[in-house]
């Protein structure tokens, strides 16, 4: 195999290339809809992985992101443990490259395993394209791609 070409593997991390900037409009304790089928119905935002910050600026996620979140509301085995999740939806508009800003209505994340399977089997309402370009597992369920 050529030291260029990725693995399936490293791809279930996420796949780490050039990524326009999108504005971090999802700081930590933010609430969440969870957009996908494990039960959960709100989670909040503990911690956002991979984060380089400024001294006393709170952390902050966008689409794509990889976050640490607590359930808030849902089954009693979910709530009070920690997972991890990946933003595919955000109210604040994401610009793209052609000019086009495209904003959803609510902030929705996908809970997700530290490799990088999805815990749900479906995935509820459009999935902004950033985050299905760099999570190829939440492609194959989106039902939609916006």
């Amino acid at each position: 195999m050529a030291t260029g070409a990725k693995s399936r593997a490293v791809s279930a991390k996420g796949v780490e290339e050039f990524r326009p900037y999108i504005t971090r409009a999802l700081p930590v304790t933010a609430e969440l809809v969870c957009a996908d089928n494990t039960g959960a119905k709100v989670l909040r935002i503990a911690m956002v992985n991979r984060y380089k910050g400024r001294h006393s600026r709170m952390p902050a996620a966008a689409v794509g992101d990889f976050v640490t979140v607590t359930v808030k509301k849902g089954p009693a085995e979910l709530r009070k443990q920690i997972f991890g999740a990946v933003i595919v939806r955000q109210k604040y508009p994401i610009r793209r490259l052609n000019g086009v800003r495209v904003s959803f209505e609510d902030n929705a994340a996908v809970l997700v395993t530290p490799e990088g399977e999805i815990k749900g089997t479906d995935i509820k309402g459009p999935v902004a394209a950033e985050a299905a370009e760099k999570w190829p597992r939440i492609a194959n369920l989106a039902g939609m791609i916006v």
